[in-house]
């Protein structure tokens, strides 16, 4: 939370991740180095020459964060500056930062409020304990969501912080099932947030939009701001040419879980 005087401001463009999209120099033995990072995948042969090769899942990973940070940022714009004349709180664009499983504030507009919630372009917030991250980590694939329950460290920043495995694969199935994460003071005292995941055309969540601004105002407001929320989310999803998926994902909680 900051304290200050002034109207609405708006971050600049932001750098953001960039991939390749041809072999590098070496041929095979260069393709086959992608093929083992997860940016190119196999198919009729053998990672050796034989087979053919085409975009694996990395490279469509950075693809997506590529959208996110270019295009579909010039797109949010308008509905983050939307949000903060109608909801009085800051709003922000995020997505998951392509090196770490972490959410990166792509883009925000900040309220003209004398005590508001404040970012900057570029931090990075963890995804168990804040309403972008939780908003984001609620649509992993089950693999990839045990992995990142097993490995990463869950501290309690304040009484309010969720990091037990079960409380939070209870959170994250409510979080599909509501599209919308909430979260009350979990990762700063006195600060609450709402966020909600944006989709592509492959039903994939690219991105994420934020309100958050002190606690006692979010809950006074609770449900205006998660309509307005909810509606401007739809907008984006609809201009990066998805649709929201079905209300929970099967099996996410359970993988997850063993």
């Amino acid at each position: 939370m900051r304290s200050g005087r002034g109207r609405a401001r708006r971050a600049g463009q932001c750098d953001t991740a960039r991939c390749a999209s041809a072999f590098p120099p070496g041929g095979p033995q260069g393709a086959l180095i992608l093929a083992q990072g997860g940016c190119r995948a196999v198919t009729g042969g053998s990672p050796d020459g034989a087979g053919r090769y085409c975009q694996g899942p990395r490279i469509h990973a950075l693809a997506m964060q590529a959208m996110a940070g270019r295009e579909l940022t010039e797109l949010a714009r308008p509905l983050l500056a939307g949000l903060v004349e109608a909801s009085g709180e800051t709003a922000v664009f995020g997505a998951l930062a392509p090196d770490a499983d972490m959410a990166i504030y792509l883009e925000r507009v900040e309220s003209s409020s004398s005590i508001r919630y404040a970012v900057t372009v570029g931090e990075r917030r963890d995804l168990y304990c804040t309403a972008m991250g939780k908003a984001l980590l609620a649509y992993f694939e089950p693999a990839r969501l045990k992995k990142y329950l097993k490995s990463t460290p869950r501290e309690k920043f304040t009484p309010t912080t969720i990091t037990g495995t079960a409380d939070l694969l209870a959170e994250l199935a409510r979080i599909r099932r509501d599209g919308i994460a909430r979260t009350n003071g979990e990762r700063v005292s006195g600060a609450s947030a709402l966020a909600a995941p944006i989709f592509a055309g492959d039903g994939a969540v690219v991105a994420a939009l934020l309100i958050a601004g002190p606690s006692e105002r979010m809950r006074a407001n609770a449900q205006r701001n998660e309509r307005l929320l909810l509606q401007a989310a739809g907008a984006c999803t609809r201009l990066a040419g998805g649709s929201r998926p079905p209300a929970d994902l099967p099996g996410v909680s359970r993988a997850a879980s063993k």
